[in-house]
């Protein structure tokens, strides 16, 4: 909104430094910093109001006892993240730009399943909160549309584009590209729903999963801003996306958001996010990778996630195998997701948070790397 209003008083009125907004580089640090100071301002409010309607964290019997303390903690802080994400985007992405339009669709669609699944939870006491049937119905919808957009109708993204471009480039091989063809689809509609659940699994310690997501997001920003530059696109031997650049300041958004929610979920948590933002947050990462057209880049990018979530398919599919075999369930681990099994052993839960984070950087680093390498 704002670089429609400064658009015409640089026209109007050519006042100095104005016609800087035009660049997409100052406008994803102006959303950065715009949702930094948004959800500094919002934290305080919003936990205060969780704390006043007695919206907290229920106890989890499937985390380790030490867990238990954190019983009551506010929870559906996602909240905080949402409003801090959406509303620099809005002010400084452009709103005409489809890209920008379908990341805010996701966004928003699925924290709305997020807010439901929290609601169901705390405050109808409902011990699973929403069905998960239901639950994968709102995530799958959001991939269709997302999937059938890109799918059926390339031409409301770039009026030049036409045809479909279901491939997407295969991280560390020059000039290869893997084509989805007819199951481009269904590929969008998985990396959407494995992505939001991935990060929901991977948000069970204070700051872990809002702390990783920052460090995704601002690698996205990067990968985004490369995409929509022909110069970059072209030096780097990626598909140039036309308008894709736009979706830098979403990411910058997201980023600073992230930030700002850490400085109150950092341990010991103040506030826990919740479904809220969790299902959200997850659901922009994989419709990020799969609007830049880097899908197969997400196992390497969103590493930390991919792993945990991992962790729990081995430690489930191990279990009902040795309970068959046996007649008594075994584990490859003491408690999944991975970060309870680091618990287990005596680690530290800042110690673990520190550490995957130290992983998360070095996997965004091996990421943005592929690309040279290329």
């Amino acid at each position: 909104m704002l670089t429609y209003l400064f658009d015409i008083i640089d026209k109007v009125y050519h006042p100095p430094g104005f016609g800087v907004v035009r660049f997409i580089t100052f406008r994803a640090a102006a959303a950065a910093i715009t949702a930094l100071l948004i959800a500094f301002w919002l934290g305080p409010k919003i936990i205060a109001a969780l704390k006043r309607h007695q919206i907290g964290e229920s106890a989890k019997l499937e985390a380790p006892k030490t867990h238990l303390t954190k019983a009551g903690t506010p929870t559906m802080g996602g909240l905080i993240v949402l409003s801090a994400v959406v509303i620099p985007t809005l002010l400084w992405g452009t709103l005409t730009n489809v890209y920008i339009l379908l990341i805010i669709f996701v966004t928003v669609t699925l924290g709305a399943v997020g807010f439901l699944d929290d609601y169901m939870k705390v405050v109808k006491k409902k011990p699973k909160g929403l069905i998960g049937r239901y639950k994968i119905v709102g995530q799958v919808f959001v991939g269709l549309v997302v999937g059938g957009i890109i799918y059926f109708y390339p031409h409301w993204i770039d009026p030049d584009l036409w045809k479909i471009n279901s491939s997407s480039t295969v991280p560390f091989f020059k000039n290869m590209e893997f084509d989805f063809g007819l199951l481009y689809v269904p590929m969008v509609i998985f990396v959407i729903v494995a992505t939001s659940n991935a990060v929901n699994l991977t948000d069970g310690l204070d700051g872990l999963a809002i702390g990783t997501t920052a460090i995704v997001a601002l690698t996205l920003a990067v990968i985004s801003y490369i995409s929509g530059n022909a110069v970059l696109s072209n030096y780097l031997t990626i598909p140039f996306l036309r308008g894709n650049g736009e979706l830098a300041v979403f990411c910058a958004a997201m980023s600073g958001a992230a930030l700002g929610f850490l400085w109150f979920n950092a341990y010991p948590a103040q506030v826990f996010m919740g479904d809220t933002g969790s299902l959200a947050l997850g659901g922009a990462i994989g419709a990020m990778c799969v609007l830049i057209k880097k899908e197969l880049l997400l196992p390497t990018l969103g590493g930390v996630f991919f792993v945990e979530t991992l962790s729990v398919i081995i430690q489930r599919v191990y279990f009902k195998y040795t309970k068959k075999k046996y007649g008594e369930g075994r584990r490859v681990f003491k408690m999944a997701p991975l970060h309870h099994h680091f618990e287990m052993l005596g680690w530290p839960e800042p110690k673990i948070v520190t550490r995957f984070y130290i992983v998360a950087i070095l996997l965004m680093i091996l990421s943005l790397a592929t690309f040279k390498v290329r």
